[in-house]
């Protein structure tokens, strides 16, 4: 799924020192197939030609009011009435002053005042001092009052040599806020926690029995909630995936009771859960403080399981809550899936064959089939675990389990 496919985005560009990074940015837009417009600052063309964003971005390139006015094409009415969403990357001091003042004596500042659409991201990027002063922070706040996504700056080295608050942010960050601000927003105002990844079990300090999960279906899952407007509570495991930006809460923990415990603090105020972790069934009687030797020639590992949260959550789920279980096979998939829907009480299964080499495990696609507690048995064919992850969200959306 490609959500921002022949969106119409208009980039707008300010003279941050950070202004190479929107280079970047407008290729990425490029290859996500993007109807994009770029319009300059007349510092930011002092730093960067159009030409270069135009090579780059394969597109349009504004930035004199006045040289672009023909044939009763104004560019600062149509570009902003066309358009479904306006990045300003980056954006600094001076055109987050105009925005929020309503002072409009350029091309981007004119569009930025006439734009309407809810899709509006400006990314402030400058030196840490001026960051933190009170005026910037000022203006700031007036533009999130007046609807705009503001994307924090990072903290790091920035380009004056100094160490603090300014850097300009990943691009696949501002993406992420992009994708969201044009998602629908059907889950708007449902809680819903999730479970991805791994948990491990330790044996010695070094050692450790886990099951396998990379974690990517949770977290696509949790990346698509956030974007259609749930509150999404992010309970993983360790893996290597980054986790949502847009994500209101993201809780890191190691072993299954620390898992365990972590959804019961949770579960109550969810509207939906969704077990998508790989939980260990397992954990070794008698951890060893110390890392153990070869030279002891074998040994016993003495296996006790673990809880069975989903298990647990079956029995203690309210009515109108939404439980939904993952299941993993080899063999029998959906006689299994079946089997564990209703011994675990669950409303809804999700069942994947990890027997194939070609999904599921550490791959960005996947292959489900969506069973209900009345039986049914819903295909999702092989696609990427963001498709997936949505066509999931579509299902229980249309379902009718979920109370408005």
């Amino acid at each position: 799924m490609n959500i921002l496919e022949n969106k119409k985005i208009i980039l707008g560009v300010s003279s941050g020192i950070a202004i190479y990074k929107a280079v970047d940015l407008s290729s990425k837009l490029r290859k996500l197939k993007v109807d994009l417009n770029i319009v300059l600052t007349e510092d930011a063309k002092k730093m960067i030609s159009p030409v270069v964003f135009s090579a780059v971005g394969n597109c349009a390139v504004y930035s004199d009011y006045f040289n672009e006015v023909k044939d009763g094409w104004i560019p600062h009415t149509q570009l902003s009435m066309q358009s479904d969403a306006l990045i300003i990357a980056p954006a600094t001091a001076n055109i987050i002053a105009k925005i929020a003042n309503g002072f409009a004596d350029d091309l981007l500042s004119l569009i930025a005042l006439a734009f309407r659409k809810e899709a509006k991201i400006l990314v402030p990027t400058m030196n840490t001092r001026m960051y933190e002063s009170p005026a910037l922070q000022r203006n700031l706040e007036i533009l999130k009052k007046d609807g705009w996504i503001i994307v924090e700056p990072e903290i790091g080295h920035l380009a004056c040599g100094e160490i603090g608050k300014g850097r300009y942010p990943e691009n696949k960050m501002i993406l992420e806020f992009l994708e969201y601000s044009l998602t629908k927003k059907d889950m708007k105002g449902k809680n819903v926690l999730i479970t991805a990844g791994p948990t491990i079990e330790p044996i010695d300090p070094v050692r450790n029995i886990t099951n396998r999960s990379s974690g990517k279906m949770g977290y696509e899952l949790a990346r698509s909630f956030s974007y259609r407007g749930a509150n999404v509570v992010l309970i993983s495991g360790p893996t290597s995936v980054n986790p949502p930006y847009i994500l209101k809460k993201f809780i890191s923990v190691k072993t299954a009771d620390e898992m365990r415990n972590a959804v019961m603090k949770y579960y109550q105020n969810s509207d939906i859960i969704i077990m998508t972790a790989a939980v260990s069934d397992f954990k070794v009687k008698n951890y060893s403080d110390v890392k153990i030797k070869k030279d002891s020639g074998e040994i016993t590992l003495q296996l006790i399981k673990n809880p069975d949260i989903l298990k647990e959550l079956g029995e203690v789920k309210k009515e109108s809550q939404l439980l939904i279980g993952f299941a993993a096979e080899t063999n029998n998939l959906l006689d299994y899936a079946k089997k564990k829907l209703i011994e675990k009480n669950c409303d809804i299964i999700i069942a994947n064959d990890v027997s194939k080499k070609d999904i599921g495990f550490d791959s960005d696609l996947n292959e489900t089939y969506i069973i209900n507690k009345m039986g049914d048995v819903t295909h999702v064919e092989k696609s990427t675990k963001k498709d997936i992850a949505f066509r999931i969200i579509d299902y229980i959306s249309n379902s009718g389990f979920i109370k408005a």
